[in-house]
């Protein structure tokens, strides 16, 4: 680990003048259990996949996006084989302009660099060098564009039934009226819940889980016709188009472009 050594005092601090502290970790494994801290975060991977779940939804976190986490939400985090990243703490004073919801945001090449700067930092207090480009990451985060890789999870009971239900087992192919029957609800009010509750119909709810089950399973080093057979689609081309679909590209080359450089790799 290098960089700032980022003590659970300071992460929980909320009266802490440090504007940001930038910490890098290697795991064989890492599986962090449900927590909260004062400063906001922002997590990044250099290599592997990550995933963290909230009491909101679950998101990955692939080698070219960060996951954003405000001040005092609750998350857990699980890496899918090992895993190296960064996290960027943002003291909570400086929270105010950046997202209040846990989301997804795509790098940016400039981001990259900062955070890489910032993570060969020695401890203390920052010079002004240092504010300027901490000043910067803090801008980069609120502008980076969204992704698409959270899956918002509901809280009605007889959806969550549903959802738990999809969830063990995304292979399972069975119509909206199965689900709907096992909820106790008409298709029309399953699709009307989920779509108030999540954002997205059943359907679109379902594929997102699929999707990001995919990551992590391309992430691991499966194949990927048989991570497409394993999630229910009926042939490689099927699952190819729906990735492409909603990702822009297909999943050979969603993952050789997390070639470019890291935060901390050698220039």
């Amino acid at each position: 680990m290098s960089g700032y050594m980022l003590s659970p005092s300071l992460a929980q601090a909320e009266d802490d003048p440090l504007l940001i502290a930038v910490i890098r970790r290697e795991d064989d494994a890492r599986d962090t259990a449900s927590h909260s801290h004062a400063r906001g975060q922002l997590l990044g991977a250099l290599h592997g996949l990550l995933s963290v779940h909230t009491e909101d939804g679950q998101w990955v976190v692939p080698a070219i996006h960060a996951v954003w986490i405000p001040p005092h939400h609750r998350h857990g985090l699980r890496s899918h084989g090992p895993f190296s990243g960064w996290s960027v703490y943002v003291a909570e004073a400086a929270c105010g302009t950046l997202p209040d919801r846990p989301c997804t945001m795509r790098m940016s090449g400039l981001l990259r660099e900062a955070v890489s700067r910032a993570a060969s930092w020695p401890g203390g207090s920052l010079g002004q060098a240092q504010q300027r480009l901490a000043t910067v990451i803090l801008d980069e985060i609120g502008d980076m564009p969204r992704e698409p890789l959270g899956l918002p999870m509901p809280v009605d009971a007889r959806l969550k039934r549903v959802t738990r239900a999809l969830l063990d087992d995304l292979g399972d192919n069975r119509r909206q009226d199965a689900w709907a029957k096992m909820a106790g609800l008409s298709v029309r009010s399953l699709a009307r819940h989920f779509a108030e509750e999540t954002g997205f119909g059943f359907n679109e709810w379902r594929q997102r889980a699929r999707l990001l089950r995919a990551l992590e399973l391309l992430a691991s080093g499966q194949p990927v016709t048989a991570v497409a057979l394993d999630l229910g689609y009926a042939n490689v081309s099927a699952f190819i188009d729906m990735f492409r679909r909603t990702l822009g590209t297909t999943p050979a080359k969603y993952f050789s472009d997390e070639s470019g450089p890291r935060p901390g790799a050698a220039s």
